[in-house]
């Protein structure tokens, strides 16, 4: 008896279950909808939400004196970004992030383009593991590495006398903004370890994108009569710009919100992530850093409005 009620069972639910994909298959929108729930819930839940309570704790009093937080509304915090010392951190930081992306945008196009149109084979596979492989060792370990590299008796330096360019180097170490005692201590030296560690997001969107590219309208400017100087001009270089603009999102924003190596490279002088941790960690101004921390959030979606334009979403 039991055996046969089991045995009616199981059709029943082999049946229910087949309704159910019935049902799914003839609505496909609330299939696609029944998948999109856990991961927006998640979204919602801790990206979304967070900002919110990020938004809502910047709007916090700290008091100087007993070093605590009430829950007192107030926009103190936002006309303080306003000051001159805050400004100059917001200008630093910025300006920095636009030069990285500029000059990661000059130094990947090359390796790119030879990438998509010459590299094949063993040949494509090395560049494709030489460009992730900085990718693949620590963060931390790679910025350390760095601030050994230049030092004073560094490599860098050992190289760059060898050269016999001591004198460029002296001069450009001279120059007021951009120079500092050595180049570990220098903001330049701090530019080119954020242009070595964010350079591999800026090759490959640029390499997809100029995969992207029929040899046809090469040929076809060739025949027109166009040399190889208008052809980049004219067909690959405007083909290339949304790769480009998709690179420049990982290095700007990269590099807007990085609170590491300002901190071991570079002279004195806080970074956007840097007064974030200061605030948060050494003072417990939590309502401070709530407002710093919403800074980039704000740049990096006017920059993504801006880049959007230029079809950098379709190159990703």
């Amino acid at each position: 008896m039991t055996a046969i009620s089991g045995a009616s069972a199981s059709p029943a639910v082999r049946s229910a279950a087949g309704r159910f994909a019935d049902f799914l298959y003839r609505r496909p929108n609330f299939y696609l909808l029944l998948l999109l729930v856990p991961p927006l819930l998640w979204f919602g839940a801790v990206y979304i939400a967070s900002l919110l309570s990020l938004l809502w704790q910047s709007l916090y009093t700290f008091d100087d004196f007993t070093m605590t937080v009430s829950h007192t509304l107030t926009l103190a915090n936002y006309t303080q970004l306003f000051d001159a010392a805050n400004f100059d951190i917001i200008v630093r930081t910025v300006v920095m992030a636009l030069a990285v992306s500029v000059f990661s945008a000059m130094l990947a196009f090359p390796v790119a383009y030879y990438m998509a149109r010459y590299a094949t084979g063993r040949t494509k596979a090395f560049f494709y593991i030489a460009v992730m492989l900085p990718m693949w060792t620590s963060y931390i370990v790679k910025a350390y590495a760095w601030t050994l590299l230049l030092a004073k008796e560094g490599v860098t330096s050992w190289f760059i006398h060898g050269l016999g360019l001591d004198a460029v180097l002296q001069f450009l170490l001279d120059i007021p903004g951009i120079g500092g005692n050595t180049l570990s201590t220098s903001n330049i030296g701090r530019f080119f370890v954020f242009t070595y560690i964010w350079l591999p997001f800026m090759i490959l969107p640029i390499q997809a994108a100029l995969e992207r590219l029929p040899p046809s309208l090469l040929q076809a400017s060739a025949d027109l009569g166009a040399n190889p100087l208008r052809t980049f001009r004219h067909v690959i270089f405007p083909l290339a710009i949304p790769g480009i603009a998709a690179g420049s999102i990982f290095t700007f924003s990269l590099t807007l919100g990085d609170y590491i190596v300002p901190q071991l490279v570079g002279p004195p002088g806080l970074f956007l992530g840097s007064m974030v941790y200061v605030q948060q960690g050494a003072i417990g101004n939590m309502p401070m850093a709530a407002a710093f921390t919403l800074v980039p959030v704000v740049l990096i979606a006017v920059y993504l409005s801006m880049v959007k334009k230029l079809g950098a979403f379709d190159a990703l």
